[in-house]
């Protein structure tokens, strides 16, 4: 009875993670058609969160699988040779070293379904990978450097920061468009659910284009000369920069000036890094320190001396840090405690450049100077994709459809902020702003014309006299000019009265001498 009674629990508490809120007070009710319908609606809500929960302890592995130790073992001695051998045919497929010594640094960036990735080597070579069936879908030559790359809402097309500006091409290879008005982008980054084109040029000068009209949105000068340190926080789309003199900036499309402004370092921040839910950001300088910040506090909670040319946090927020040809990877143990987790060597006088976990599965990707290699990190991905979100498996057809929901909700600009949960709330209201001395001038002239133009009664018996009523209206304007008389006074700092200065007050030594001393 004990194991049923406990059964029972564990699936109404799964029935309860399914379910969608508190049901509708039926009670309450007076129509009948209008309960009958909610009724039958209730009931289908309650069937669908069961059969979830049901179907949740074979179609969804919800837990993710870390390496664990045994004894005094630590998980960072494990190198990837052991690991490969235990783990499935499918998985131990997944890690490869690509060596291609002419044309690198290489950079990479994945889908976000984790199945495309986009590889730019420094000297013009690019090319297209199927990662799940290890395809080369296009590779080419654009004969001039390249700087960094981004896809685009998917992987039809992507943007490439050229010698002199940023290319679109498609996914055979199409050169689509060429950016000028960007200039020399060092850096791009794609904002998926704003359809925004983000690039920082050599001249430090932020611009936002928008790709599926191609209008320009944005233009802005950050100030704090040349960087190509930027990247995007996925949970408010508001973009990180980090600058030479060790600040962090982040920027959104509406706003001249940055939103926040950071002193992380002190010396040239040299990569930028912000986690899945957008409240952990993990920043490496030149001064050897790698440190994680809450951005809800703006404080650190963690710092470790060591140096970063590249950050990337994983889906399940593992921290990857490549420092020349190391790659190290960090794991939250609870609490924001981040230790050592993984360790990873390339070959002597590699230098690695980038670090990039694939969605959804346990993988790194690292671009470096002879070329690409992939290694396992177990429970780095997320275990479980949604299918309307991220579909991994799509065919033709729900690509077209998902692009074209992807175009019917795409956001404004203006939704970019720094707490997205502020949208659809109501906003408290505004204290009572003072007013500037020329809007007092203004109502107190238009106050004096109305106090003039009121007409009086005549009166008999000689109160109608010229006298008494020129003395009349003087008094009503008067009465009319002294509330704005006394606002003006508030605006200028001007007080009514002069204020006496008490016994209890003591003069500075200099004016001691002129105070009245107190009689005897």
């Amino acid at each position: 009875m004990g194991d049923v009674s406990k059964k029972m629990d564990e699936l109404e508490m799964k029935v309860e993670k399914y379910s969608r809120g508190k049901g509708a007070d039926l009670k309450a009710l007076r129509d009948k058609k209008l309960k009958g319908q909610l009724a039958v609606k209730e009931k289908l809500y309650g069937q669908s969160a069961k059969a979830a929960a049901k179907a949740e302890k074979w179609l969804m592995p919800s837990e993710e699988g870390f390496l664990e130790p045994d004894g005094l073992e630590k998980t960072y001695r494990f190198p990837q040779e052991s690991i490969v051998k235990e783990v499935d045919l499918l998985s131990s497929r997944k890690p490869f070293d690509m060596i291609l010594p002419v044309l690198g640094p290489y950079t990479i960036e994945y889908t976000s379904n984790g199945r495309y990735m986009l590889v730019g080597g420094r000297k013009g070579h690019l090319a297209m990978m199927d990662m799940l069936n290890m395809d080369l879908i296009k590779e080419f030559q654009v004969r001039e450097t390249v700087r960094d790359v981004a896809f685009l809402h998917n992987e039809q097309m992507y943007a490439v920061a050229q010698k002199k500006y940023p290319y679109i091409y498609n996914q055979h290879g199409v050169e689509i468009h060429c950016l000028k008005e960007h200039g020399k982008a060092l850096k791009v980054q794609f904002l998926t659910k704003h359809f925004l084109l983000a690039s920082i040029n050599s001249f430090g000068q932020l611009h936002y284009q928008d790709v599926s009209t191609g209008e320009m949105i944005a233009n802005y000068r950050t100030g704090l000369g040349r960087t190509d340190v930027m990247r995007v926080n996925p949970y408010n789309a508001v973009i990180g920069l980090g600058h030479a003199g060790g600040k962090v900036t982040m920027w959104k499309p509406t706003s001249v000036k940055p939103l926040v402004t950071m002193l992380c370092h002190h010396g040239p921040v040299t990569a930028v890094a912000f986690d899945r839910g957008g409240h952990l950001m993990a920043t490496a300088g030149v001064d050897r320190k790698i440190k994680i910040w809450d951005l809800r506090k703006y404080e650190v909670i963690k710092s470790y001396p060591a140096r970063a040319q590249s950050l990337d946090f994983s889906q399940k927020g593992l921290l990857a840090c490549s420092n020349g040809s190391q790659v190290e990877i960090f794991r939250d143990f609870g609490g924001h405690d981040y230790r050592l987790y993984m360790k990873h060597r390339m070959m002597k006088g590699y230098q690695v450049g980038k670090v990039l976990f694939r969605p959804y599965e346990d993988i790194l990707g690292i671009g470096h100077s002879m070329g690409l290699s992939s290694i396992l990190v177990p429970g780095s991905g997320e275990p479980n994709f949604d299918t309307f979100i991220d579909n991994p498996m799509e065919t033709t057809k729900q690509k077209r459809e998902k692009e074209i929901h992807a175009l019917l909700d795409k956001l404004p600009p203006d939704s970019i902020m720094l707490n997205p949960n502020v949208i659809a709330t109501v906003r408290a209201p505004k204290k009572k702003e003072k007013k500037t001395k020329k809007e007092i001038e203004e109502e107190m002239e238009e106050a004096i014309e109305a106090a003039k133009n009121t007409g009086h009664k005549k009166k008999t018996k000689g109160r109608s006299k010229p006298s008494k009523r020129a003395k009349k209206k003087e008094e009503e304007v008067f009465r009319a000019k002294r509330p704005f008389l006394e606002q003006s006074k508030e605006v200028d700092g001007r007080p009514g009265k002069k204020q006496r200065i008490g016994e209890g007050v003591e003069l500075p030594k200099a004016l001691q001498r002129f105070s009245k001393k107190p009689q005897s």
